[in-house]
């Protein structure tokens, strides 16, 4: 099995890489935070230009045919500069779920997403960070040929920006998990719009029989291609977590080495020296992880116990290497003018969504 990128992969990389030093330094990313834009349009119409939003989309569908090691080639950089724009959100997610339906519409819906001219939500979490998608409990009840939808969906990024949102939801005649098609704008819906720990715009939703035509339906039996979807954007997520890690030990490496005390730097401390290590350590496993998993997913090889694996090391590795770095920097580093604090709060964040460490190592011990 090759675990080295591609000429292609490594040039698009770049290209992203140099993309975002130029453009998403970290004041200019606090300022995009602190402003009442949920996240740049420019950045998501460079995004669409260098092709990024068609990439996961196959040929016939508009999009590029990339694989998902495409994906994780640029996602470290992504983490590294702390994107708050909704990549895995709109496209890895709805887009993937989208792609999965032969509805005439999920078509529609795809060509806009790949060109960058609208935004696709995701509605799937249920507030209790769920990490499968048996876990689901919102209601779809038969109405005609159309279903009513009824129950509350959370965290759902670019929720309050989408132009449509691809809603999760459990048939309540056949008990399958089903997937829907619903415009914002539909009577019997609430939405409340906020700004998540780690800079993202997210809205919960309340659905109060939303009624929906048959045109609506995307998927009456999801559970197979939801596991499929989930577990890429579980992937491209890592990535994205994996840069932020990174991140975090090249700058706490650099802060131990310029901080003094007594004459010489902290990081000539035994115990800094041995922190340092063992964020550097960590650092490398959650890479290897990552890797070696993008890989299973790049042949058709990977399984739910290799993501419940990536999701449940990276997870925990990231908070290791988070509270590593805050307390390495001190009181400095919970400080919202410092980066670190801000790559704590996104490690938190990834650890939190699509079922925590706790939930995913539970489910490797279930066997």
């Amino acid at each position: 099995m090759d675990f080295s990128y591609s000429q292609e992969q490594d040039m698009l990389q770049s290209s992203v890489a140099r993309f975002l030093e130029k453009t998403y330094d970290f004041d200019t990313r606090q300022a995009l935070v602190s402003s009442s834009e949920p996240w740049s349009a420019a950045v998501w119409a460079q995004f669409a230009e260098l092709g990024l939003l068609a990439l996961p989309f196959a040929e016939e569908q508009g999009g590029l045919g990339g694989s998902i090691a495409d994906c994780t080639a640029f996602a470290q950089s992504f983490g590294e500069h702390l994107i708050v724009e909704p990549y895995v959100s709109a496209i890895m997610l709805a887009g993937g779920a989208l792609a999965a339906s032969e509805n005439p519409a999920a078509r529609e819906w795809i060509g806009k997403l790949a060109s960058g001219e609208a935004i696709v939500a995701f509605a799937y979490e249920e507030g209790s960070g769920t990490g499968s998608p048996a876990q689901i409990a919102m209601e779809a009840a038969a109405d005609g040929d159309g279903v009513t939808l009824t129950g509350e969906k959370h965290h759902v990024i670019a929720g309050a920006q989408a132009e449509a949102w691809v809603v999760a939801a459990c048939s309540s005649a056949t008990g399958k998990l089903g997937c829907y098609l619903v415009d914002p704008a539909s009577d019997g819906i609430t939405a409340a719009q906020y700004t998540t720990i780690d800079g993202r715009s997210a809205a919960n939703i309340r659905f109060d029989r939303v009624s929906l035509g048959k045109d609506a339906i995307l998927l009456e039996d999801a559970q197979e291609a939801l596991e499929t979807v989930l577990a890429h954007a579980i992937i491209v997520l890592a990535a994205e977590a994996v840069g932020a890690m990174g991140a975090l030990v090249r700058l706490t490496s650099e802060y131990a080495m310029t901080r003094k005390q007594f004459g010489q730097p902290i990081a000539m401390f035994q115990a800094v020296a041995h922190r340092l290590a063992d964020m550097k350590i960590a650092h490398t496993k959650a890479l290897s992880t990552l890797t070696y998993t993008a890989a299973l997913a790049n042949s058709g090889g990977v399984r739910a116990r290799d993501i419940s694996i990536l999701k449940g090391q990276i997870g925990k590795l990231g908070r290791t290497i988070g509270e590593a770095a805050i307390q390495t920097h001190g009181g400095l580093g919970l400080t919202d003018e410092l980066s670190v604090g801000h790559y704590h709060k996104r490690l938190i964040a990834f650890d939190a969504g699509l079922g925590d460490h706790g939930f995913h190592l539970r489910r490797l011990g279930a066997g």
